[in-house]
Formats: structure tokens, sequence, C-alpha cells
């Protein structure tokens, strides 16, 4: 059994069914890991979710930001929609109900102490273990799940607070964790996050760091797979793999398959994309 963690899609439907042919994807053997983002400004939204929830439990994926944000527009968040209507094929659809049902019972993070890795869609602060993250995780999910699913979809957006503590309670403390998890590229040393920083490592204002570069992080032990980052592309050190590698803006669509005794193999695919906006 083959184990391929895949970056952002973002409805590039075609482009991942490359990807997969290219590896020889099994999906009686084989399982597929994905970072988050399968949705929204590709032209094959509504293909990549269906193909991603018809596989089972031979695919685990996280949320990501732009996930959540069709929840929220399916939810009545006209407030934050924009004039990109890659998403109107999976609200117009006849089995919406049960992908969006769907989409919302994924986790925001998941841990393999088996293989030893840990799958994001975006970042850690620097306060926060794994054992306080999947914490955080299970949290805000059960928030997703339950009666306050459609109250979080109105209110989640918004980058306050920016710093993490313990006694941040209800929606202002289920936005930290979900900004977190799915917008988080810099932040300083002392965790303040920096969502309004999007560039590539060198661009930041100071005194930002990308989230994995600052020095003692809780997290710094464990090996963690993330995507979200198109401009800082394919990057591993500091015992992370970023791999979002820019497919929608024409740049690469990126898999590693993990191995047990040695380093995870990259394999990649060339794209034909859109300007970015």
């Amino acid at each position: 059994m083959a184990i391929y963690v895949v970056g952002d899609i973002q409805g590039c439907y075609d482009q991942l069914r490359r990807l997969l042919d290219k590896v020889a994807f099994d999906p009686v053997q084989d399982r597929l890991w994905l970072a988050g983002d399968i949705v929204n400004r590709g032209p094959g939204s509504l293909e990549a979710l269906r193909f991603v929830r018809d596989l089972g439990k031979r695919a685990l994926m996280v949320l990501g930001n732009h996930d959540l944000h069709l929840l929220a527009i399916s939810q009545g968040n006209r407030k934050h929609r924009s004039k990109d209507h890659t998403l109107d094929a999976i609200l117009k659809a006849k089995d919406r109900d049960e992908l969006l049902d769907w989409l919302r019972h994924r986790p925001l993070m998941h841990y393999s102490g088996k293989r030893g890795y840990a799958l994001i869609h975006a970042g850690l602060p620097p306060q926060w273990d794994v054992d306080t993250a999947l914490a955080c995780a299970r949290e805000v999910e059960g928030v997703l799940q339950g009666d306050g699913f459609r109250d979080l979809c109105q209110q989640m957006y918004g980058n306050e607070p920016h710093r993490w503590s313990e006694k941040l309670q209800g929606m202002e403390r289920w936005r930290f964790i979900i900004n977190s998890f799915t917008r988080l590229r810099y932040c300083d040393r002392k965790g303040n996050l920096a969502l309004n920083e999007k560039g590539p490592p060198g661009s930041q204002h100071k005194p930002f760091l990308p989230w994995f570069q600052v020095p003692g992080r809780a997290s710094r032990q464990d090996r963690i797979l993330f995507g979200h980052w198109s401009t800082l592309g394919y990057y591993h050190a500091h015992n992370v793999w970023a791999l979002d590698s820019g497919c929608l803006w024409g740049g690469k669509l990126t898999a590693i398959r993990l191995r047990r005794r040695s380093p995870p193999k990259r394999i990649q695919i060339d794209c034909a994309g859109k300007r970015r906006p």
C-alpha cells in the first residue's frame, strides 16, 4: 500500500487525475491524503469534490480556507461572497446537500502516530504542540458538525484575535483556531499572527517569520505536511513539507509518497494555470 499526499487542488480536477495516473494510484490498494482547498477558483471544483468524496475511506483530506468558504456561502454568508463563480456548480448540483454534509465532517488536522506525520492545511502557532493542536482541531470540528455550524459560518471571518491564549472563549477562540489551521503563513516570535503577509519568504515585514522558522516552536520535533502557500512552493526544511506549488497559477501539482524508512518521494506535474488576481 502506498500513501500519496497532494497539495492544493483548487478545482484543478484534470490535473489531479493526471498526477494520480503518473503515480499509478490504485484506489483498491493505495491511500490519498489531501492538504485541503480542493475547491474554488479552478474549473473543476464539483468534479474534484465528488471524486474525493467517492473514494470513501481511501481518501483523507483536511479542510482549507477555500473549503470553509464554500461551506460559509452555502449557509447564506453573502457578505463574503466574491465575484468568483467557480463554486456555483456545487451550490446548484442535485447532490449539493450530500457533498456539503460530507465536507463539513472533514477534520482540520490529521495525525498518524504509525506514520509519524501530521497533516494540516496552513500552519500551527508556535505555542501549540501536536497534542494541543489536535485538541483545538477537534473543538472546532465539533462546532462545524453540530448545531453551531450556521452561526460559525457567519462569524468565522476576520483577523482577530491575533495571539493565542487558553483564556480565549467562544467565537474568538474558534476564529483563531480556524485562522491558524487554514490561513497562517507568518507570525512573530511571540506567536502573533500576520495574516496579511502572503508573499514568499523574504517579502514579509519585520519582525515576522514563516511559522515553521520560529525558534523553539512547540511542534518542531514533529513532521508536518501542509499546503496553502503557493508563493512558497514545494519546500522541505525544519521538519515540514510544503506541498502547494501553485497548480492553479501555472505552477505544478505536487504529491509526495510517504515511505517508512526513507524521506518522502516527490512527484510533480506541470500545470497550465491562470493569472493571479
